[in-house]
């Protein structure tokens, strides 16, 4: 029934006794159609409340406008995001999760390099299987692993607007279809080139006894050598790290891929090459000469290559990491222990009921074999 002096404004009653429904009746100015605008229930909206509502929206029609077109635009979702804009929240997201920085700024890397100059400014439900494959075709085949990280990448992005319903499905879920079959795994994974082992003592001996004119990332890769370590542990090496009195190096946690402290002890060639260093900083025991900063991951690769550092793989220069490699044959033509050289090298164990039973990283027994493998190495008695 009609209710007051607002025009159009009636009360419905509902099959509640005592309750009802405000509607106000107008017809559209825009497009001339009768419509009915719900303006709450009674009594839970009361009759001063409901005054107010169709008032306002009296007014509306009275500038013209139709006050349901009004409020449906009132509730339009936001603008959907770019992919740009849309990598860029779910990196800043995803950052601080990240245990190393190294990794958040390569997943954003890759974007920039190879996704946003060609789909950055697409917007998320725009996207189609044909612009992703765009993107990986040119690297699909001769960088197949980057290419898979990047898919990756790519799929999270356009994941997260799906969750936040900027776009309803994620053409990176079929773009497969529209590339050809990458090779497998195992064909493409390459092993790091490393140096014979009976070569590594006149290698040392030629090229890392610098003599009167020290060189930083010489006496670090003779150090990474002498102790069978990965090149960024001993590049991020610091003072707090050594115990000098115990002959020890114990790596924390943080630092060692497998994410579990490791002890390295040391020989008394790699104690000679740390007292030599002792003066140069206070905290990193390899600094660069220059910024007195941690030498880049790109310091060893340099000096090999400079050196021409032969390798077990054709036409390819010995790698830091490859020494580690030469380490584990030479304990396996000595007949050293697998556990103990596997330790040595602070392999995980894959076996979870053998780890669980292992309660030492037997220190002392891995202290002769660094002093053996040192020994040889400096060829010395």
């Amino acid at each position: 029934m009609p209710h007051g002096s607002i025009t159009g404004l009636a009360l419905h009653p509902s099959s509640t006794k005592g309750h009802g429904k405000w509607v106000l009746r107008y017809v559209s100015p825009i497009s001339g159609k009768r419509r009915n605008a719900g303006l709450g229930s009674y009594p839970e909206i009361s009759i001063a409340e409901v005054g107010k509502r169709a008032t306002a929206m009296r007014i509306e029609l009275a500038e013209g406008k139709d006050p349901l077109e009004e409020k449906a635009k009132t509730k339009a979702k936001p603008t959907v995001p770019t992919f740009k804009e849309a990598a860029l929240t779910l990196h800043g997201n995803l950052l601080p999760g990240w245990k190393n920085p190294k990794h958040g700024q390569q997943w954003l890397n890759t974007l920039q390099e190879y996704v946003f100059p060609k789909m950055g400014t697409k917007r998320l439900h725009e996207i189609q299987p044909s612009d992703v494959a765009e993107v990986l075709k040119p690297i699909w085949l001769i960088k197949a692993e980057t290419a898979g990280r990047i898919k990756q990448r790519i799929h999270a992005v356009i994941a997260w607007g799906l969750a936040h319903g900027y776009c309803q499905s994620n053409p990176a879920d079929v773009v497969g279809h529209l590339l050809p079959q990458q090779p497998g795994k195992a064909v493409r994974t390459q092993h790091h080139p490393a140096m014979p082992w009976r070569e590594v003592p006149e290698f040392v001996q030629k090229h890392l006894r610098p003599g009167d004119r020290p060189e930083v990332t010489r006496t670090l890769l003779e150090f990474v050598i002498l102790t069978a370590c990965r090149s960024g542990e001993a590049r991020g090496a610091t003072w707090n790290e050594i115990d000098l009195k115990n002959k020890t190096w114990t790596i924390p946690p943080e630092r060692m891929k497998a994410k579990f402290p490791h002890r390295v002890p040391l020989s008394p060639r790699v104690m000679t090459i740390l007292g030599e260093q002792m003066d140069l900083h206070k905290t990193l025991v390899f600094p660069s000469v220059r910024d007195q900063v941690e030498l880049s991951d790109m310091a060893l690769t340099s000096l090999l290559r400079r050196l021409n550092a032969r390798s077990d793989t054709p036409g390819r220069v010995a790698t830091a990491h490859g020494f580690r490699s030469s380490f584990r044959d030479w304990c396996s033509e000595k007949g050293v222990a697998r556990d103990l050289a596997e330790r040595s090298l602070a392999h995980s164990i894959k076996d979870k009921v053998e780890a669980a039973y292992h309660r030492t990283d037997l220190l002392e027994q891995r202290r002769k074999i660094m002093n053996l493998w040192q020994a040889f190495v400096t060829d010395t008695p």
